[in-house]
Parts: structure tokens; C-alpha cells; sequence
């Protein structure tokens, strides 16, 4: 996120699921107003993941997306993580989103999302 209103409203979000998990009262509304902040920073990605964010919160009641992999000499697994800290990991992904690493990061679970909801 690029503005100081951006990053306010999503450290509240941060604060909200660490204190009360991905079923927090309020908290689709509060993606969808974070996802507005976002398309005024003209970032599509952002936008997008976002949006699939709080459909799969709303589809699912739970945030069990498979996005974090790690890789061996065997070859690439998912993590297994729980609901919590899978969200907040994409949320502090988010904090900078310009980064090259969070970038790629946002974009799987960008890919991950849509593969599980379409």
C-alpha cells in the first residue's frame, strides 16, 4: 500500500484478525474498504487479490487457501498453515506490495485464490 490512509486502514485489518481471527466482525467490510484505497493507488494486483480475499472469506468462512510452498530436493510442497496466519501472511505481504519478492508472493495468491473459488 502507497498512502499513509492505505496502510492505516490495513495495519486496523492486521490488528482486527490477530485479535479476532479471519471470522472478525466486520472484517469482508473492511477488505472492501481497503480494496477501494487500493484502486485509487491505481494497483491492479492489489485490487484484484483483495477481491478474491474477502469472496473466499465470505464462500468459505475460512481462509484455507494452499498459496505458501516450500521446495526441496524432492521437489515443491505446500505449507501447512492455519487460517490465521495464512491470512495475515498475505496482509503483511500487502504492507509492501512494490517489492519484488511480495510481488511474486501476492501473485500466487492471487492464482491460488481463483483456482479455488472458479
Amino acid at each position: 500500500m502507497r498512502t499513509a490512509t492505505a496502510n492505516k486502514k490495513l495495519n486496523e485489518i492486521i490488528a482486527k484478525v490477530e485479535a479476532k481471527g479471519v471470522l472478525a466482525d466486520g472484517l469482508v467490510e473492511d477488505l472492501k474498504a481497503l480494496r477501494e484505497l487500493a484502486l485509487k493507488e491505481q494497483d491492479p494486483l492489489v485490487v484484484k487479490v483483495l477481491r478474491l480475499t474477502y469472496e473466499f472469506l465470505l464462500d468459505r468462512e475460512a481462509f484455507d487457501v494452499q498459496a505458501q510452498y516450500e521446495e526441496d530436493e524432492e521437489g515443491e510442497y505446500a505449507i501447512e498453515i492455519d487460517d490465521n496466519e495464512n491470512l495475515l501472511y498475505l496482509l503483511r505481504l500487502l504492507e509492501n506490495a512494490e517489492h519484488k519478492i511480495n510481488r511474486e508472493e501476492i501473485k500466487d495468491y492471487r492464482t491460488a485464490l481463483k483456482e479455488e473459488l472458479y
